[in-house]
This record gives C-alpha cells, sequence and structure tokens, in this order.
C-alpha cells in the first residue's frame, strides 16, 4: 500500500480535523481498490498539491496521474470542464468517478513558474483563451450571475467581520458594476483558478492547464489569479497594469473588463482571506487593488 506523504497528511489534519483523519486513513486502500478497477500499476512517487493526492501510476505501457481530491462539490464541475476541453490546452481525463480522476501525466517539475515573468504571463494568457469554449447545453456548471448574486449577499457581513479593511465605498462600487455586468455576462466556460502553478509541461502539449474551477461568464473573470501569484516579479518587471496588458493581448481580452473584473476578485479573495486568518494573500490582493486603480 502507499505511505500517504507527511506534508500532505499535515496539512489535512490542519485544515480538515478528524474528517480529515478518517479521509487520510481511507486513502490507502482507495488507492489499491482503484488500480484494481482501473488496471494500474504504481510507477512512481505520491505526491500532492493542493487538496489532491497525486499516485503516479501506468496503465498498461501508458503513464497516468491518480489523483483523488478532497471531497468537494465542485468535483463533478471539475470533471465535466475537462471533458468539454478534451485535451485542447487542458490535461485529458482518462477515467473518473466520485472519487478520483486518472488523467494523462503530465511533468510536476515543470509549470510556469519555473519560467520568466514576461513569457509565463503570454502562455497563460494563450491558455486562457484556448479554454473559453461554449459551456455544453446540458452542464449545470455555475454562472457569473449567481456568483456575483453571492457576493452582493455577502460582501457586507464579510467585510465587517473584516475589520473593514479598504472604503466601503470601494466596496459598493465594484459590487454595482459587477451586478451590472454579470446580467449580460458572455457565456465562456472560464478555468477560474487558472495561475502558473496550474499550468504542466506536457509531451502531448507543451503546456497544459490542470485542476480547473470554472464559471460561465466573461472571460475576463479568468485573469486575477495571474496577478496577484509571483506578485513581486510582476511588479519589478513593470507593474501590475502592465502585466495586465500582456495578459489582455495574450487572451484578446477587453482591458477595461479584465480590470474590473480583477478587482472585484481581488476584494472578494481579500475578505476571504482575513476571515480565514490569511496573512500574505491579503496584502498581495490589497497590492494588485492599489496597482489596477493607479
Amino acid at each position: 500500500m502507499i505511505t500517504v506523504p507527511e506534508g500532505f497528511a499535515e496539512v489535512t489534519l490542519r485544515r480538515e480535523g478528524e474528517a480529515g483523519r478518517a479521509w487520510l486513513g481511507r486513502l490507502p486502500q482507495q488507492v489499491e481498490t482503484l488500480c484494481r478497477t482501473w488496471g494500474l500499476s504504481i510507477d512512481g512517487p505520491v505526491l500532492y498539491g493542493g487538496l489532491s493526492l497525486v499516485v503516479l501510476v501506468r496503465r498498461g505501457e501508458e503513464p497516468c496521474a491518480l489523483r483523488i481530491p478532497w471531497p468537494h462539490a465542485s468535483q463533478a464541475d471539475e470533471v465535466a470542464a475537462l471533458r468539454a476541453w478534451n485535451g485542447n490546452g487542458a490535461v485529458k481525463v482518462l477515467e473518473a468517478n466520485d472519487l478520483a480522476l486518472l488523467l494523462e501525466r503530465l511533468d510536476p517539475g515543470r509549470t510556469l513558474e519555473g519560467l520568466p515573468i514576461a513569457e509565463a504571463l503570454k502562455i497563460a494568457g494563450w491558455l486562457l483563451r484556448r479554454l473559453a469554449v461554449a459551456a455544453p447545453p446540458s452542464s449545470s456548471f455555475p454562472t457569473l450571475q449567481a456568483q456575483v448574486q453571492a457576493f452582493e449577499r455577502d460582501w457586507p457581513r464579510d467585510w465587517e467581520r473584516a475589520g473593514r479593511p479598504f472604503p466601503r465605498t470601494l466596496l459598493d462600487s465594484a459590487c454595482r458594476q459587477a451586478l451590472e455586468r454579470a446580467a449580460t455576462a458572455s457565456a465562456s466556460l472560464v478555468h477560474t483558478d487558472l495561475h502558473f502553478g496550474n499550468v504542466l509541461a506536457g509531451t502531448r502539449e507543451p503546456w497544459l492547464a490542470t485542476d480547473p474551477r470554472v464559471v460561465v461568464g466573461d472571460l475576463e473573470y479568468g485573469v486575477a489569479p495571474l496577478l496577484w501569484t509571483r506578485l513581486d516579479e510582476l511588479e519589478a518587471g513593470g507593474g501590475v497594469q502592465w502585466g495586465l496588458e500582456v495578459l489582455v493581448d495574450a487572451a484578446q481580452l477587453n482591458l477595461d473588463l479584465a480590470r474590473r473584473w480583477s478587482v472585484v476578485r481581488c476584494l472578494d479573495y481579500w475578505l476571504w482571506g482575513l476571515n480565514h486568518g490569511l496573512t500574505i494573500d491579503p496584502e498581495r490582493c490589497r497590492r494588485v487593488v492599489a496597482g489596477l486603480r493607479s
């Protein structure tokens, strides 16, 4: 049986408590069962990233990656999005069930985090555009309009709980503009967690996106994570506005809309981070908002 990495166990226990302990205890047997079900043999180390355990495996001669995520409500949407993309700019799904995904194997040691910031921005923007397919008619992906309605409901409470970290006028203005735009948003499938660490080197294509969190709406809504991750390099390379312009050019986006949605997402993540005990990410969101409004 596999051994769950200590680092992954520590993070899971800290985040999920006793429920996490029970889940971790089931993982070795789940991996064995999945290997029997899908005809897999373990072919490398047990890795982890974010909320998922990843086991390098083979199916016959085919190298694959078995990913077992912490159970979450959006897992079905993730599988549906990957299947809608069908390997075009994103990792390909080979098998999936309620517990796990069997994916084509990418190189976990090579991500866009290893490229110079300007080059990484251009590749990420190009991928963002490639992934902007029409949502399948039968899908039940969350919509941008529903997301913004949740902001309208939750933001005032979250802002108070976070200690009023920025002027209320900024919050109200962003919410009003988001509501107006969301009502007429486009119907693209948007990878909302496309950041440099979620783009891995592949063999079928040079770079492929992974770990999607999706909404149906404006493609510009997907820009913000590429501004707040690697922010120090972004500021040193030309500033937040420069980074936004590189992304907009590569992805063929509307500059003003990308700026507005990035402010909305930064305010949301800023409040979420403060209310969940984060210290570094809220400050990054503050810097991105300042850079976009200067």
